[in-house]
């Protein structure tokens, strides 16, 4: 009868030690959508441009900013493009300073990365790698009046 119990347990104990080890090797979950659409995860307010941000760099997220984003965000960034909603006008001003602190670098590159439905902002993810994606974040922040 202690034979029974003691191998019981030991398969108990087995499986709550390899829950816990798979559970440790888990990927964390993925972000969700929050109420306004974006799908951000949490570490994106910290998160900070890996590239060196440069005039080349900055140089280099114009470019593809002209190409991708300046139908709707305008040449400068206004949100006054002529593909802009101008329902939306003032969420798509990236010059904004007051944002600054809603939309650090993290934050900015994740909701040009993943998009949202609405009001409309397409994901650039099938479009663009995530350097050419860090260009345009520079670029973009440079774009900001300071307060």
């Amino acid at each position: 009868m202690v034979g029974r119990w003691i191998g019981i347990l030991g398969v108990a104990l087995s499986t709550a030690v390899i829950s816990v080890a798979a559970g440790a090797l888990s990927p964390q979950p993925a972000a969700q959508a929050s109420k306004s659409g974006w799908t951000i995860p949490p570490e994106a307010e910290t998160m900070k441009n890996p590239l060196p941000v440069d005039a080349k760099v900055v140089a280099s997220g114009k470019v593809i900013y002209k190409d991708k984003c300046q139908k709707c965000h305008g040449a400068s960034g206004k949100g006054d493009g002529p593909d802009a909603d101008p329902d939306v006008q003032e969420d798509m001003d990236l010059t904004n300073a007051k944002r600054a602190a809603r939309n650090t670098d993290g934050v900015v590159f994740f909701k040009a990365w993943n998009g949202r439905r609405k009001p409309k902002m397409p994901a650039v993810k099938e479009e663009l790698t995530k350097d050419q994606l860090w260009t345009v974040v520079a670029y973009v922040q440079s774009m900001r009046a300071t307060p």
